[in-house]
């Protein structure tokens, strides 16, 4: 299963630079809006980082996500709670990579933006922006909408959250 999960991360590296070039204007429209909730002023170049941060990963995340695929490529839906795990080694390590691809995510999202350092702020963004994906690829046959997968995304949401909490307890 490791050894699936490592394969499938390095062949993701290719899309690496069209990341960046989604990332460019999603970084522009978040900073645009931290500024227009009066966030910026004053406000350090270093400081705005994380927000280049969440605003490159979320690239890689619709990236990965849907310009991975072919449209047309997978179609359909599976409601059914944990059905991907334990059919397959395979399988497996495509939950555990739903997983580990949200964990940056919470992780960014906290340290970007102080409303999504409450765990039920965090979660929401997660679940939200995990049923959209889904719903993406539904629509435009990039993906299978499966349940499991919005599950393992909100759970990574959830560690990556976690994870900024651990690391920033006292200097946030």
């Amino acid at each position: 299963m490791i050894h699936y999960i490592y394969m499938d991360m390095l062949s993701m590296i290719q899309y690496l630079p069209y990341g960046m070039m989604v990332g460019i204007p999603i970084i522009a429209i978040l900073m645009y809006v931290v500024c227009k909730m009066g966030k910026c002023e004053n406000m350090k170049p270093a400081a705005m980082l994380p927000v280049v941060f969440f605003g490159f990963y979320f690239a890689m995340m619709i990236v990965i996500t849907f310009l991975s695929r072919e449209s047309g490529s997978r179609n359909g839906m599976d409601l059914k709670l944990f059905s991907t795990w334990g059919i397959n080694t395979r399988n497996n390590a495509y939950v555990v990579e739903n997983v580990l691809l949200f964990i940056p995510y919470g992780f960014f999202g906290s340290l970007a933006f102080g409303r999504l350092r409450h765990f039920f702020a965090s979660l929401a963004l997660g679940t939200a922006t995990s049923l959209g994906i889904e719903c993406m690829q539904l629509a435009t046959g990039r993906g299978f909408f499966q349940t499991d997968d919005i599950w393992t995304n909100v759970l990574g949401t959830i560690i990556g959250f976690w994870m900024f909490r651990l690391i920033f307890r006292k200097k946030v």
